[in-house]
């Protein structure tokens, strides 16, 4: 087959998956409003008894609260007291004190009296507009969850019985080379690796990566991206001795963007063939036993 096979496709989009899981409007504001009410209810007793915007924060930021609690609020404190907050380096209570972020922040907090005044009149309406903008990105990174989760499902029932994957299905904890390859040094985190299940030996590591939308900067840094871990790839195999094939699991419409497609088509069969970008739709004849076995070398794993 055609290494450079996706500079074959005429029209981008006959390939790519569209996963729809997105909850829409004005569904979305019952759905978040149910979810956030009890959210709502404390940051409203919190700014009823809080000394100043400060003292909020800390409120906020006490171990009282579970972290998904404390998250909402934090959410509501930046998008309600200060828009310049940074959330998650809020939500590390233990590491960032609450006086170093209203050191560097104070000045930008709106007053407690102003937020006691709004919050005590806050419509229903408000409330609900409140929540949608807390959930605004409760799905983000949910689509690639599918997406890994799709394709997981397809190798699994396709070549299960040659080869074993491993790796998060959804939110879990990248695989690092260093613990597939003893002698690598430094990061590198895969979304998943591919073993023979005969000498259970590494056949292919991979990412995966859902794009609704796509172009601009996001895309050069994509691009960047994913040419480094080709890169890094190529030069511990040429160092060490060591062979496997690197997989790009890329969809959705994103894909489409001319800049994206393009980065696509380079990385695809890149690396002397070693290089693979597929689709859901196109992995069954680009993820195949015969490419993926086609590697040679000595296979040292780490233990």
């Amino acid at each position: 087959m055609n290494n450079k096979y996706l500079t074959t496709i005429d029209n981008p989009g006959s390939i790519i998956t569209a996963i729809d899981a997105a909850v829409r409007f004005p569904e979305i504001l019952q759905v978040c409003n149910a979810k956030y009410a009890p959210d709502i209810d404390n940051f409203k007793r919190l700014v009823g008894v809080a000394e100043n915007s400060a003292d909020l924060l800390g409120r906020i930021r006490s171990s009282d609260f579970t972290s998904e609690q404390r998250m909402s609020l934090l959410k509501m404190f930046r998008r309600c007291v200060s828009p310049v907050l940074d959330t998650e380096m809020a939500k590390k209570i233990t590491k960032v004190s609450t006086q170093t972020l209203v050191e560097n922040l104070g000045h930008t907090f709106k007053a407690i009296e102003v937020l006691r005044r709004q919050f005590a009149n806050l419509s229903r309406d408000e409330e609900a507009a409140l929540a949608a903008l807390i959930g605004e990105y409760d799905t983000r990174g949910q689509l690639g969850y599918l997406l890994t989760d799709r394709f997981f499902s397809w190798f699994e029932g396709a070549l299960g019985n040659t080869f074993s994957i491993e790796g998060p299905r959804g939110a879990g904890r990248d695989i690092e080379l260093s613990t597939v390859y003893s002698d690598y040094v430094g990061r590198f985190p895969c979304d998943f690796v591919i073993r023979s299940c005969g000498d259970d030996a590494v056949r292919a590591i991979g990412f995966a990566r859902y794009d609704s939308t796509r172009g601009g900067a996001q895309s050069d840094d994509r691009t960047g991206g994913n040419s480094d871990k080709v890169s890094k790839a190529k030069k511990f195999c040429e160092e060490f001795g060591k062979a496997f094939r690197i997989i790009f699991v890329s969809d959705g419409p994103g894909l489409a963007h001319g800049d994206t497609w393009s980065e696509a088509c380079e990385l695809d069969g890149g690396w002397d063939g070693n290089v693979r970008v597929t689709t859901l739709k196109t992995a069954p004849y680009r993820v195949d036993k015969f490419w993926l076995m086609g590697t040679t070398g000595e296979i040292h794993v780490a233990h």
